[in-house]
């Protein structure tokens, strides 16, 4: 028969605290395996929500963001950080508040959150902070951040749903962008022709 995994109990209950507000909860597999689920209601408590999981050995698989407004209705975007610990799945989730849109880096606790935390800040303007090194990861400097917010949903994008003119749509916002700028340089200097009306 095989091992039922379950939480450490210190670790349960640590996260259970910190998700008493957001709420918690687990599942089990046919096999009786759990899988444990914490929503946290301030972004601040990552940090020591991750510290309490580095603590207890857990490595961090993947992180992802979506917006759950067509599903649960709420109201901004979250970001769902799934890790191990010794076989046992614990995902945190922790909602972005519209005004600030930051969460705490935790790429000083979990080295493999960087490049996630980059893109989330390259891509769709979630600042990430104190995160060691926030150089953009793709996007050239001249776009502005979080122009992927603009052209394609946060939840289509992690859910490797966009189509394959993404890129089509991200140069021609630019190109519209720029057309804008060199009509407005352009009136800037050009003498205006006068109505039918003025010339009567």
């Amino acid at each position: 028969m095989a091992t039922v995994r379950t939480l450490d109990p210190e670790l349960e209950h640590g996260l259970e605290i910190l998700a008493l507000k957001g709420g918690f909860h687990w599942t089990e597999d046919q096999t009786g395996n759990r899988f444990y689920w914490y929503r946290l209601e301030v972004s601040d408590d990552l940090t020591r929500a991750a510290e309490l999981l580095a603590a207890h050995a857990a490595r961090l698989c993947t992180v992802t963001a979506y917006d759950p407004v067509r599903e649960h209705g709420y109201t901004r975007h979250e970001i769902a950080y799934h890790f191990d610990c010794r076989g046992t799945m614990v995902t945190v989730t922790v909602p972005l508040s519209e005004r600030t849109r930051s969460v705490p880096s935790i790429t000083p606790l979990f080295r493999n959150a960087d490049w996630n935390e980059r893109e989330f800040m390259e891509m769709y303007g979630i600042s990430v902070i104190g995160h060691p090194d926030p150089r953009r990861l793709f996007l050239d400097e001249s776009l502005d951040r979080g122009i992927m917010n603009r052209i394609i949903p946060i939840s289509v994008l992690m859910n490797g749903a966009s189509s394959k003119d993404l890129w089509e749509r991200i140069l021609g916002d630019r190109h519209a962008e720029e057309k804008v700028e060199e009509a407005q340089t352009e009136g800037e200097g050009a003498a205006v022709p006068a109505s039918e009306e003025e010339k009567a």
